[in-house]
C-alpha cells in the first residue's frame, strides 16, 4: 500500500480487487522493508481484506449450495 495511493473502502471492493491488494500486501509485509508503524497499518489492513474475501467465498458458496438444490 503505497502512501499516495488512496485507500478504498473494503466493503466497496470486488472480491478480485480485493484478493489482489491482499496479495500485494503481502508481498510488501514479506519484504520487510517498512517501518514497524506502517507494517502494523498494512498487516491490520490485509487481516480486514482476509476476513473481507473469506466473507464473500462464503457468500458464494452457500448462492451455489442453494442453486443446487433448487
Amino acid at each position: 500500500m503505497k502512501k499516495s495511493a488512496k485507500v478504498q473502502p473494503i466493503e466497496s471492493l470486488t472480491f478480485e480487487q480485493a484478493f489482489a491488494e491482499l496479495e500485494e500486501s503481502v508481498r510488501t509485509l514479506e519484504k520487510g522493508e517498512l517501518p514497524l508503524e506502517e507494517s502494523l497499518a498494512l498487516f491490520e489492513r490485509g487481516q480486514q481484506l482476509a476476513a473481507y474475501c473469506g466473507k464473500m467465498l462464503d457468500s458464494a458458496e452457500l448462492k451455489i449450495e442453494q442453486v443446487e438444490e433448487a
